[in-house]
């Protein structure tokens, strides 16, 4: 079992006291309920204050109360609940269409996370999960959300890293890979086949949000098996449609 630290226990404890019914505690009573040395408390409460995690009201006594920091996380965590249910309701809706497997992703460094995940109905499917981690070069959702970031960022996260090839597909070059995302930037949409997975191919769109930021990426992936040509004009379609709608959910807007 991982070892805990004891410092950031006593914080936690300090701030689960005010789950309680009272606003604000003074140093002594934090001190008496968590039975802390009172030397140790205002160490404690002198850093979650420098943090904004509590605030400190001076008058007859000095008390705390909860910190404007602690609402910012709890409005970060709000809406990543609420974008998760909306990336399943489109992914969902999607999926209902093409009979395939829908994934919703974000960009952490140069991986994608997949966020969402809505299975196809088809008895052969992707075996895909949620959190699940793949590079970024190697996906085409993955390639969307390198196409919306700024030339310098974009350039700062891949200066030194190797481009590593998960399939005989996969992109190892950085002009070939800088070629494919001035594609996807001209053109909304992004292909990978097989790159990933030698038995898949995905097509994808970026999700946009209120301030135009391309914050996510829809994909739907489809094994070799049931590859067609014919077909892939469809999906991009579809892949697009949903992509605006979950946007539009965000508050962003982005044409089909």
């Amino acid at each position: 079992m991982a070892r805990l630290v004891p410092a950031v226990l006593r914080a936690a404890d300090i701030l689960e006291l005010f789950l309680g019914d009272e606003a604000t505690l003074s140093a002594g009573e934090i001190a008496e309920r968590l039975g802390l040395p009172r030397s140790t408390t205002h160490e404690l409460l002198t850093t979650l204050v420098e943090r904004q995690y509590l605030v400190r009201r001076s008058g007859e006594e000095t008390t705390f109360r909860l910190g404007p920091r602690l609402l910012e996380l709890g409005s970060r965590y709000q809406q990543r609940l609420e974008f998760a249910a909306e990336a399943d309701a489109v992914a969902r809706q999607v999926a209902a269409e093409c009979r395939e497997t829908v994934h919703v992703a974000v960009l952490d460094g140069l991986d994608v996370v997949y966020l969402s995940k809505i299975d196809s109905t088809h008895s052969v499917r992707l075996i895909s999960e949620v959190g699940r981690r793949l590079p970024a070069h190697c996906t085409a959702v993955g390639k969307v959300l390198l196409a919306g970031l700024d030339p310098e960022d974009l350039a700062g996260r891949l200066r030194g890293h190797k481009l590593v090839a998960l399939t005989e597909n996969s992109i190892t070059s950085r002009t070939r890979l800088r070629e494919q995302i001035a594609q996807v930037r001209a053109s909304g949409v992004a292909h990978e086949r097989s790159e990933s997975n030698p038995d898949a191919g995905c097509v994808a769109a970026p999700v946009v949000d209120a301030q135009g930021e391309w914050v996510a990426g829809m994909s739907i992936s489809i094994p070799t098996s049931r590859h067609a040509d014919e077909l892939w004009p469809r999906w991009e379609k579809l892949v697009r449609e949903g992509a605006a709608e979950l946007s539009r959910r965000l508050g962003g807007r982005l044409r089909v």
